[in-house]
């Protein structure tokens, strides 16, 4: 699918950027990928890793709308991977959340369009899913934007489609980084937020597997949500630090005790697969799709009347010997 055609991926600098495109380049034969990121020296040092032909790497921000409609020139596929993503900097920089999430999801948007590229599929979170913060609520709103964008397309064929996934295994501010930072640095202690929260666990190959397969799957308009485990976070100190006690510090600003990816109130709007579920949007199109059976064949079934998929309510916990092979593999 993604042989001899090019593929542009905002905020590609970042983990999921490079695990992304790296794996692009292992299984397929691109003519062009373009890493579009603000970070010059992250530019720099990808390039010196990076060294297909095919790499193009592209200085802007996802807020200037100019620059993005010069950079999709050409592209075929579009991954919107780019925004402010710490919750209590959000909370703290509210406008700058806004701008970035927001703003720079409809300048995605209307570069895509203007030069009619195939498919975009941007990233999401959990958080996103019945927020309580503001980084959350932005990426509702982002969410909200890319679904509606299959109305505006016209008679082109561009279409839109949200991955929405949690926690991401060993990605830079996510949890395992930081206490193995503390561990190797000789703490006494854990820090824990509170005993009761749980997170869902995606490790970064799956996280990409999972955007390269949507690429393939989706008609258009589509929430995709993988299925995936949970797991405890008192397992997971237990997992990396069994000799240490660990000391509750309480939640942080705009923190949930759990996370939620299909929500109680989008249940008449999800179906679920063998492997992940699809919310389907809750505004029809000009083009009429089935989306119970999606472009690769795969069948799914609407879920019962009150469903929400959590991580509290999840069927499949990692246990902490399985959370110890797993950190161990990265």
């Amino acid at each position: 699918m993604f042989n001899d055609k090019s593929i542009l991926v905002t905020g590609g600098t970042g983990s999921f950027g490079k695990k992304f495109i790296s794996t692009l380049l292992e299984r397929y034969s691109p003519r062009r990928i373009v890493v579009f990121s603000r970070d010059e020296l992250k530019q720099f040092e990808m390039a010196q890793e990076f060294t297909s032909p095919a790499m193009r790497f592209f200085i802007g921000d996802v807020r200037d709308r100019e620059r993005l409609v010069q950079a999709m020139r050409g592209i075929d596929f579009v991954v919107h991977a780019a925004a402010l993503k710490q919750v209590p900097a959000a909370e703290y920089n509210p406008t700058e959340c806004i701008k970035t999430n927001i703003s720079g999801a409809e300048n995605v948007i209307h570069a895509a369009i203007e030069n009619k590229v195939k498919r975009v599929i941007a990233l999401s979170t959990d958080k996103a899913a019945n927020p309580i913060n503001l980084y959350g609520a932005t990426k509702l709103v982002s969410d909200k934007l890319f679904v509606a964008a299959n109305n505006v397309v016209g008679s082109q064929n561009t279409r839109f489609a949200v991955v929405r996934y949690g926690n991401v295994v060993g990605s830079r501010g996510s949890v395992v980084p930081f206490f193995k930072k503390l561990i190797d640095s000789g703490a006494t202690e854990l820090p824990i937020t509170d005993p009761r929260m749980t997170r869902f666990w995606i490790t970064l190959e799956q996280g990409v597997d999972f955007v390269l397969r949507n690429f393939q799957r989706m008609h258009g308009g589509e929430i995709f949500v993988p299925r995936i485990p949970s797991v405890r976070i008192l397992d997971l100190a237990a997992s990396m630090a069994p000799h240490l006690p660990t000391r509750i510090v309480g939640i942080r600003p705009g923190e949930k005790l759990h996370e939620i990816m299909c929500p109680r109130d989008d249940s008449h709007l999800t179906l679920q697969f063998d492997d992940h579920f699809v919310i389907r949007p809750a505004i029809t199109f000009a083009f009429s799709v089935d989306y119970s059976r999606n472009i690769l064949g795969e069948s799914g079934t609407q879920v019962e009347s009150g469903f929400e998929y959590s991580s509290e309510n999840n069927s499949h916990f990692l246990s902490v010997e399985e959370l110890r092979q797993l950190n161990d593999s990265l």
